[in-house]
């Protein structure tokens, strides 16, 4: 039997099916400087993730366009969460077959290939993430950026007031971005080097656009949309299984490295 052939990530996502609007959402430009001291940091940011810090499972479909290095990513993944740590991603043809399905939780992973009959096992699922599309996150911190609340929702140690309506918080490592959006506190962006992460589009209080920007190696910029959101609905153990095929071909963290944004392709 001859070996499969294998995939490159912007093959699969190139392949996906992707309806995505063309224009870029509009630029969140953050504010610089040392600010002013805001005693009112932890009301506003316990103000602002008040909703999504009780996200507990979640279903999206995550638009996906941009850059990672020099790949052009653009395609559409059916996204399941759970807390702590689960987690499923589902790439799918524009025929309804699933190009990738990568699966997560309690400390195991699982990357398969359908269409090459290729599978990735027990590698962390953020090396598996940051090889597809060039920007390394844990299944928590997808499901709580995704979900609006930055890296996590944490406990603020302190805060600062620019101009513009931002207040910035130190959120234990990251720095945690709110303003007023129609009189509420909402998380605008998070930062963590070399990743920022941008919210906008806030509807029902929940952002419906994420920008994340890495300046790390490789350089990523990508725009994600979120649509068909189902938040805090019970979700079986079986959609975080893959059934793989006995005999599916074993493939490499180093093969998909190669193949991705970190290879430079």
């Amino acid at each position: 039997m001859p070996r499969p052939s294998r995939s490159t990530p912007a093959a699969i996502l190139l392949s996906l099916a992707a309806s995505l609007p063309a224009c870029a959402p509009k630029r969140i430009e953050l504010p610089t400087g040392t600010g002013t001291p805001y005693a009112e940091a932890a009301a506003a940011y316990e103000e602002a993730v008040k909703e999504c810090r009780g996200v507990r499972t979640m279903q999206v479909t995550l638009g996906l366009s941009g850059r990672a290095g020099t790949t052009t990513l653009r395609g559409n993944v059916d996204a399941g969460f759970e807390a702590p740590d689960r987690i499923r991603l589902e790439g799918r043809h524009p025929l309804g077959r699933p190009v990738f399905i990568l699966v997560a939780g309690a400390g195991r992973s699982t990357l398969y290939m359908p269409r090459d009959d290729r599978v990735l096992r027990d590698v962390p699922s953020e090396s598996i993430v940051e090889a597809l599309v060039g920007v390394s996150l844990a299944p928590g911190e997808l499901r709580s950026l995704v979900s609006g609340c930055g890296f996590g929702a944490a406990d603020p140690t302190e805060g600062r007031e620019y101009s513009g309506g931002y207040v910035a918080v130190n959120t234990g490592g990251p720095t945690t971005y709110l303003r007023r959006e129609q009189t509420v506190w909402r998380v605008v962006a998070a930062v963590r080097p070399p990743l920022t992460v941008l919210y906008s589009g806030f509807t029902s209080g929940r952002p419906a656009m994420l920008r994340v920007v890495s300046t790390g190696t490789p350089r990523a910029d990508l725009t994600v949309r979120l649509s068909d959101v189902s938040i805090n609905v019970p979700m079986e153990a079986a959609v975080f299984a893959v059934d793989v095929p006995a005999a599916a071909q074993p493939l490499t963290l180093e093969e998909l490295r190669r193949a991705g944004p970190l290879g430079g392709q």
